[in-house]
């Protein structure tokens, strides 16, 4: 191990709804990935990084503020973090040049802010959510460079028009946002070589819509699945049940699923998208070995949250099922290591933003919640006796039907489910790979990830585990009342 350089920089790439089993280093080899493949051999590996919360916001709130969602003033979709929560751009002091590109989605999303110095933004369908009224009549970067590349924009938008979702994953591929970003970023790299910089590139892909430029790499006829694809949760909670009820009524950008044949269209769509994530990956890393930064540069690879996309028969994130809980994470930090060494044991993201600040030299805020792992990072300890708490923060949240192009479901069941959505839940990851999931209205959840990875087999009415349910759910309320967190449990 190298001595650390002095104001190294840092690249931090997040996508968005990328599950983990989507790259090689994780089990899945046939999907192509060449660059993240090169990436995870010269990388840190994480077995186990959960988010804090599965829903956009949220999890992305915990790691640029280094708190608990409720505690950054986001726990649901669609809200402006508090301009009282500080986040990392403000965090970073030193000689750093400071960017920040693509999605924020956490209030002002096209503006500059939050002490960074640079901002690239991407997305114009949340300005209803500007604080200013000036603002929603301004387009963001993105917008104007595809204008500047000749497309016409085809969706209402208070300052004329903007590109839908739709729109924008019908044009090719060097015109997506991950091939914008990447482009982008390799010229902020190269930039500012001769000062030290953080440069945070968050794309939006693979978030839905899952049709784009890649839908017909990889064939949905002999793609592997996992073996609990379409598998529904029978004996788990209702909320679960339901949701995996209506999707088998229901149809996903125009594919219907009430059959395999549809789901494994989408699920190869899926992995279609990851192809763009890659080439962004490799235009970052060839900007980094180009300039001449690579010994001093530490990139960090992950995501805000998974994705269900099959498995269970379920679909989108909401659920502590580690398919939409646990994200890849990839450090590679040439004076900490030059080949791959895997760290096992459970990582929360909310030890991300303390780990960085750590990593880079700069002093650590006192409240943030979580704390640095860079003596793991080192290889100076492990997380061998980690507990991680995952949680969902449901009232105010949208309608969980929407996302379907088409549904058959009747009034009363969409009723029944986004009643359930709106109730909280908390769920311990325990060190020896227990999972806990505790909800006051509903069925509660106890999996053994080491026997049964797949969580096909419900736990919780076995009386051979409750004392283990009351020692985990004891946990949970020593956490809850170390953060205040105010969210009700049941007796157990």
């Amino acid at each position: 191990m190298q001595q650390r350089p002095e104001h190294p920089n840092l690249v931090f790439v997040l996508t968005d709804r990328q599950r983990q089993d989507t790259m090689a280093c994780y089990g899945n080899q046939w999907v192509q990935t060449p660059n993240l493949n090169r990436l995870a051999e010269e990388s840190l590996v994480f077995d186990h990084c959960y988010v804090t919360q599965p829903v956009c916001a949220p999890a992305r709130a915990s790691l640029f503020s280094g708190l608990y969602p409720p505690a950054a003033g986001m726990p649901v979709n669609r809200l402006v973090m508090p301009a009282n929560v500080p986040t990392v751009g403000e965090m970073l002091g030193g000689p750093y040049r400071k960017a920040y590109f693509g999605k924020w989605h956490l209030g002002d999303e096209i503006f500059r802010q939050r002490g960074f110095d640079e901002w690239l933004g991407c997305h114009d369908i949340w300005w209803p959510e500007y604080r200013r009224e000036s603002s929603r009549r301004e387009l963001s970067a993105y917008h104007h460079w595809l204008v500047s590349q000749g497309f016409e924009p085809d969706a209402p938008h208070p300052a004329g028009r903007m590109f839908s979702d739709r729109a924008r994953v019908g044009l090719p591929a060097q015109y997506q946002i991950a091939s914008y970003l990447g482009q982008q970023a390799a010229a902020f790299i190269r930039a500012n070589r001769e000062r030290p910089f953080v440069l945070f590139v968050c794309c939006i892909e693979p978030h839905p819509p899952f049709v784009g430029p890649y839908d017909h790499l990889h064939d949905p006829t002999t793609l592997p699945v996992d073996d609990t694809f379409l598998v529904p949760p029978e004996g788990h909670s209702l909320f679960n049940r339901l949701r995996a009820d209506f999707w088998r009524h229901a149809a996903h950008d125009d594919i219907p699923l009430d059959d395999e044949a549809g789901w494994r269209r989408l699920r190869a769509s899926y992995y279609g998208y990851m192809k763009l994530v890659d080439d962004m990956v490799g235009t970052i890393t060839a900007a980094i070995d180009d300039a001449g930064v690579r010994e001093r540069t530490a990139l960090v690879y992950t995501s805000e949250h998974g994705d269900m996309v099959g498995t269970h028969g379920l679909l989108e994130m909401r659920t502590p099922y580690e398919e939409a809980s646990v994200v890849p994470l990839l450090v590679r930090a040439p004076w900490l290591a030059t080949v791959q060494r895997r760290i096992g044991g459970n990582f929360s993201q909310i030890d991300m933003l303390p780990t960085m600040l750590d990593l880079l030299g700069e002093t650590i805020p006192g409240h943030l919640h979580g704390e640095s792992r860079l003596d793991v990072l080192r290889g100076e300890a492990d997380l061998a006796g980690n507990d991680i708490v995952l949680q969902h923060n449901g009232i105010g949240d949208r309608d969980l039907t929407i996302e379907a192009s088409a549904h058959h479901w009747p009034r009363e069941k969409v009723e029944q489910l986004n009643w359930l959505k709106t109730i909280p839940w908390r769920t311990l990851v325990s060190r020896d790979r227990f999972k806990l999931t505790l909800c006051a209205c509903d069925q509660g959840e106890l999996f053994d990830l080491d026997a049964d990875p797949g969580e096909t087999t419900n736990l919780f009415d076995r009386p051979e585990h409750r004392d283990r349910i009351r020692l985990m759910a004891a946990r949970l309320r020593v956490w809850q009342g170390r953060y205040g967190d105010s969210a009700p449990l049941p007796a157990v």
